[in-house]
């Protein structure tokens, strides 16, 4: 399918994502599939295809996070994926223009956002309460304390790629002191968690607008966000710098909820790539070739699409 939608004016900025990936299935297997972009205020997606496979079975439905999701009935042998978008944005970085921020009392929180201040599989905040409040209880409740955890974890905690392990929670990344992105933002859940304030697992596209990176990893990027005041923040302890270009996929409670893909019966990913660059506006479609000499992004100027 490829679909377009109306660009907004405030968006000036454009990018593709997407992502190529193989199963080999020996057996029966069926995947849980979670690759498009959710409808969000921060970007507008242009045109998007998605590939499931040689004509796959797949049913489409939302999960109680919101997040869409395919259910695809696998073929023995190798089953190919893949989605490919082109997507507008702002050149304006996370939580440009912020609200108030005030947090909330539990009782006065959307009834739909008590389960982001509970305990889950991989923020497991109930083990990291002495901790946390040994730790952040005297700073201002709300965005400051937010901003500490995050600065904290930033400075205290190693990044290291390829480290990622799908059996560890925030109580053992605290224990371990390195990890992926991943494992930043469970910790960061976790902590804010202590403190009652609704925070959920973010995973999404990052491309590196204003940002070189120069081992040039483009990957899927997980990362926190924190309600206050009436509306969802960007917290972002792998970084802690105000980043430009995010487009999320999915979010939930922890990693459970956000995994791009998950097993069912007898596969294994053979193959993975994934991109997330800045392009010129109307120089790529959908679908053309991945030719990153027309590559705008890893580099600290920022570069806008001009006004049409």
């Amino acid at each position: 399918m490829a679909t377009p939608t109306t660009d907004s004016p405030k968006f000036d900025v454009t990018v593709r994502v997407g992502c190529s990936l193989a199963y080999e299935v020996t057996g029966s297997a069926m995947l849980l599939l979670n690759l498009r972009p959710t409808p969000n205020r921060n970007h507008a997606v242009v045109f998007e295809a998605l590939t499931l496979g040689d004509n796959l079975p797949a049913e489409q439905f939302n999960d109680s996070h919101g997040n869409l999701v395919y259910r695809v009935k696998l073929a023995p042998g190798a089953n190919y994926f893949r989605h490919d978008a082109i997507v507008s944005l702002s050149s304006q970085p996370d939580n440009h223009g912020m609200p108030g921020t005030m947090p909330h009392l539990p009782g006065d929180l959307p009834v739909e956002l008590l389960r982001y201040t509970l305990p889950s599989r991989y923020c497991d905040s109930d083990k990291l309460v002495n901790f946390a409040w040994e730790k952040f209880g005297q700073l201002e409740h709300g965005w400051p304390r937010v901003q500490a955890i995050s600065r904290w974890i930033h400075d205290n905690f190693e990044y290291r790629y390829m480290s990622g392990r799908p059996d560890l929670s925030a109580w053992d990344v605290l224990q371990r002191g390195y990890g992926v992105c991943r494992d930043f933002a469970h910790l960061a859940i976790a902590l804010n968690r202590t403190f009652n304030v609704p925070a959920r697992y973010v995973t999404g596209h990052l491309p590196d607008i204003g940002w070189p990176d120069p081992d040039n990893h483009m990957d899927f990027h997980a990362y926190a966000e924190v309600y206050l005041g009436g509306n969802w923040f960007t917290t972002d302890a792998r970084f802690h710098k105000p980043r430009i270009g995010r487009i999320k996929v999915s979010c939930g409670q922890d990693a459970v909820d956000g995994a791009f893909s998950t097993i069912f019966g007898g596969a294994t990913l053979s193959y993975f790539q994934v991109w997330a660059y800045q392009v010129a506006r109307g120089t790529v479609g959908v679908g053309d070739p991945l030719d990153f000499t027309r590559r705008l992004d890893n580099q600290w100027i920022v570069r806008t699409d001009p006004e049409i």
